[in-house]
C-alpha cells in the first residue's frame, strides 16, 4: 500500500499572549485565512480523500477551504491537539494502513516531533534546514508501513 500524508501546520492566529479567551477557540487572522484559501491550490492536486484536524478552531480553519472545495468534512481528532505528540504520531501509522490520501492539521509542536520520530524510526530524509512555519505543509509518502519520503512546501505568500 501507498500512502500520502499532507501535514499541515494551521496558518498565522495572531499572538497567543494577546487571545484573551480559551486558546482552543483562538482563530486565525487575516493573513491567516489567506493562507488556509491559498492551500487549496497547493493541495488540491494531491487530491486527497480524508481531511483530519486538530480541534482547535484556528487548525479546522485552515482546512476548511481545502475540504469545502474537495467537497469533505473536517473530522476533529484530539490526538493532533497541541501537547498530543505521540497520539499523533499513532494516528499518522494507522493511517498508513489504506491508499488514501489524507490532509492532516496540527500544531507546531506536534510538526517537530513527528518528523524527527519518523526520520529516526524510518530513516525518512529531511533536509538539514527542515522547518514548519506557520501555514507551511509537507508531503509525506509511505509505503508498506514506512515513510521514505518527504517534501516541503513553504506557506503560501
Amino acid at each position: 500500500m501507498s500512502t500520502k500524508l499532507l501535514l499541515v501546520r494551521h496558518g498565522r492566529a495572531g499572538h497567543r499572549s494577546r487571545w484573551e479567551g480559551d486558546d482552543r477557540l483562538r482563530p486565525l487572522s487575516r493573513k491567516g485565512k489567506e493562507q488556509a484559501e491559498k492551500l487549496v491550490g497547493l493541495l488540491r492536486p494531491f487530491q486527497p480523500a480524508r481531511v483530519l484536524s486538530s480541534p482547535y478552531l484556528r487548525c479546522v480553519q485552515t482546512v476548511e477551504p481545502l475540504a469545502g472545495a474537495l467537497r469533505l468534512d473536517v473530522v476533529d481528532a484530539d490526538e493532533l491537539a497541541e501537547g498530543n505528540g505521540r497520539k499523533a504520531i499513532e494516528l499518522v501509522r494507522g493511517l498508513t494502513e489504506s491508499d488514501d490520501t489524507v490532509v492532516v492539521c496540527t500544531h507546531g509542536d506536534i510538526v517537530p516531533e513527528m518528523l524527527e520520530h519518523l526520520a529516526s524510526a524510518d530513516h525518512l530524509h529531511l533536509p538539514r534546514d527542515a522547518r514548519w512555519p506557520k501555514g507551511s505543509a509537507w508531503v509525506l509518502s509511505a509505503s508498506d508501513g514506512r515513510f521514505d519520503h518527504a517534501l516541503y512546501l513553504p506557506p503560501p505568500a
